[in-house]
């Protein structure tokens, strides 16, 4: 099983036929992708009890997540990413995160005996909350114990941190604590100060797999000796938003299946997977 934890919001899109609005929330996206693909998933999220909250809760049903615990926190608002969309398809968020639920997990909202997942993923949103924080270093810690592979996605949201300098302080360790680590590109040269993706690559010093998504030229993949570059097919972009969660989604699957037949995670297998992840992943953006 792979269990997903983390947000699970609002994505409010507006351009001039007006504003929409869809559930969304990183964690939340690779959750169904990853069923989607034929896994067995879990998600843990948190919603405010409001209308946005209700309606989350009657979306998330429509996905058939295996195990799924999103609570409602009293007194707290549903997170909402404003969405915009330039012409190339490309998105620009900013976040209503004030005086909202989805960082306000508690490990208790966690049933780690029922689902024992292979792997754990987590999103990054709550990272600049302390009590986010706190919640994190709890899931990491009873991860590790319980030999759970924990499975990272960096999603850098420019106005949720001070400065990205404040950013990266805060998320190295655990971008560095991650089996499975995700980054775009663009992240990657960001978070590194690097020019090259080689060169960022061997600065993330990364746990054991590094993905890195390049848009419509396709995916790279670092193991600790070597690096494998898997193609993909080109698309016209409608909307970027939520293709790395389609992506990641995919991949998190199939490593999974991999882990629960006892198969390596070799050069063979995980380009047969990216290839895969890298056609779904192009599909959600047309």
């Amino acid at each position: 099983m792979i269990l997903s934890i983390g947000e699970i919001l609002i994505d409010a899109y507006k351009s001039n036929e007006g504003c929409s609005s869809h559930i969304g929330g990183a964690p939340f996206n690779v959750a169904v992708w990853a069923k989607r693909a034929g896994g067995k998933v879990g998600f843990v999220g948190k919603v405010g009890d409001d209308d946005h909250g209700k309606f989350v809760l009657d979306k998330a049903t429509d996905y058939h997540i295996d195990h799924i615990n999103i609570g409602v926190a009293n007194g707290l608002k549903t997170t909402v990413a404003e969405v915009t969309l330039d012409g190339n398809g490309e998105r620009c968020f900013k976040f209503q995160r004030d005086n909202t639920a989805d960082f306000q997990l508690d490990i208790n909202d966690v049933d780690f005996e029922s689902t024992c997942p292979n792997i754990v993923h987590l999103g990054t949103l709550m990272l600049n909350q302390k009590i986010g924080r706190k919640f994190f270093d709890n899931v990491i810690e009873i991860a590790k114990n319980k030999g759970f592979y924990i499975s990272i996605d960096a999603n850098f949201r420019d106005d949720l941190f001070e400065s990205n300098e404040m950013r990266n302080k805060i998320m190295k360790p655990y971008l560095k604590s991650a089996d499975f680590l995700k980054m775009g590109l663009d992240e990657l040269l960001d978070f590194t100060g690097k020019t090259t993706l080689e060169d960022g690559a061997k600065a993330m010093n990364f746990k054991n797999l590094l993905f890195v998504t390049d848009g419509g030229n396709g995916s790279h993949i670092f193991t600790k000796r070597t690096h494998i570059f898997v193609p993909s097919q080109k698309v016209d972009v409608i909307d970027a938003t939520g293709a790395g969660d389609a992506f990641w989604g995919n991949v998190l699957q199939g490593i999974d299946t991999l882990i629960s037949c006892g198969l390596p995670l070799d050069s063979h297998n995980l380009t047969s997977i990216a290839q895969r992840a890298n056609i779904v992943g192009a599909q959600a953006v047309g």
